[in-house]
């Protein structure tokens, strides 16, 4: 007998996955240029010439051993001494080497820390929209995901409702800014808020409550936006970030989780991040990349190429019909789609060789969600689609 659970998961691909896999077949029925897919978060900008460069030098002038060996298992400590002194500037609470551990990209930053911190029967809170793995990494962990739909049209997180949802089970809340799917920048105000509010509910329940801050589009940001270091404003967080999207890097798998030098019994946390990487396989991150992500630490992609596609496509859109809130940040637009049944309009859309992504899963019914993250070209090709989809829809002539 295998495991049930695990075999519904492999089985069944995620919409977002599925989707890719669809544009890929379709590709090549029709030709990759005829269509429009906006599934996936693939940046199609490439990497900065500070991951070339790295990566030149590192295979030439590097120890070829230290190279493409093991690390320490929570990451090489020059590494670790690196990203911490990065994430210190960022923020005003200082971090050390002693405080990070290198991981396989979010995702696994996101399993590790989860696996450290609950217990079976503990609930994790999310506020939707969210990306949908949050909900596979929560219960894979043993614990109940609970959903905080948002306000809208803002998409901002509904503080009061998680104050109502807070109870003697919960033991995390997962904030995700800037937002996927939607590009919303959580602002200050909004998270000192959330942060006033665990606190109090702390001192109700007797027990932490841990905030993950997860943080792969922490640069990706237009227009001044800011986005503030959650380490300032509540002892018991860890952030998880991933170089996927700030180097252009996601097959390289490279990130890290940071543990609050705040947090109660920190080196405890710490501790159980560690084990929980050893109990999930994860020890040991690319030697490589680990180097390479020392050296570009700081440094991005040309992100102004998803700040055009943003702009591009929202003053289209919203001259077509469609509504949505503007993204300041990511690289994706969380648009409402034009018939309450969001799966119906994404198939509709495919006739047009649209392929965007249901909003079911994130969490929040009755949207899509569109990826800006590819060529300037492919949105201009698109544009006529999404027209004439919203005149079949009736919302413009």
């Amino acid at each position: 007998m295998i495991n049930e659970k695990m075999f519904e998961l492999g089985s069944k691909r995620s919409a977002i996955r599925d989707l890719f896999e669809y544009a890929k077949e379709r590709g090549a029925q029709i030709g990759a240029e005829n269509v429009f897919d906006f599934s996936i978060g693939n940046p199609s900008v490439p990497a900065p010439d500070c991951v070339k460069e790295a990566i030149l030098d590192l295979v030439a002038h590097g120890d070829p051993v230290a190279l493409h060996g093991y690390t320490s298992a929570q990451g090489d400590p020059q590494v670790r001494a690196a990203m911490a002194a990065h994430l210190s500037g960022h923020c005003a609470t200082q971090i050390g080497a002693e405080d990070m551990y290198m991981t396989c990209g979010a995702a696994a930053s996101l399993t590790i820390s989860l696996g450290a911190l609950v217990c079976p029967g503990d609930q994790v809170i999310v506020f939707a929209p969210f990306f949908p793995e949050y909900r596979v990494f929560i219960e894979a962990a043993g614990a109940e995901c609970v959903v905080i739909p948002p306000r809208e049209p803002e998409l901002a997180p509904d503080l009061e409702a998680l104050r109502a949802a807070l109870n003697d089970n919960t033991k995390a809340v997962i904030l995700n800014s800037p937002n996927n799917p939607s590009g919303v920048v959580y602002s200050e105000e909004t998270i000192r808020a959330l942060c006033g509010i665990l606190r109090q509910a702390q001192e109700e329940f007797s027990h932490p409550i841990y905030l993950i801050s997860d943080e792969p589009y922490r640069e990706l940001v237009y227009d001044g936006a800011q986005v503030p270091c959650v380490l300032d404003f509540y002892d018991n967080t860890l952030i998880c970030y991933s170089f996927s999207k700030s180097l252009s890097l996601p097959g390289e798998r490279i990130g890290y989780i940071a543990v609050s030098p705040r947090a109660a019994d920190n080196r405890r946390i710490y501790a159980a991040v560690c084990g929980a990487g050893r109990a999930l396989g994860y020890v040991c991150a690319p030697s490589l990349m680990q180097q390479v992500a020392a050296r570009c630490v700081g440094k991005t992609a040309d992100i102004s190429v998803y700040r055009r596609n943003r702009d591009r496509l929202c003053a289209a859109l919203k001259e077509y019909g469609y509504s949505f809130a503007r993204p300041d940040g990511a690289f994706y637009l969380f648009v409402k789609a034009l018939e309450p049944d969001a799966s119906a309009f994404c198939e509709r859309a495919k006739r047009h060789e649209l392929l965007l992504v249901p909003s079911d899963s994130f969490g929040c019914p009755g949207y899509v969600r569109i990826a800006c993250c590819v060529r300037p070209d492919m949105i201009e090709r698109a544009l006529p689609a999404f027209r004439a989809l919203a005149q079949e829809y009736g919302v413009i002539e």
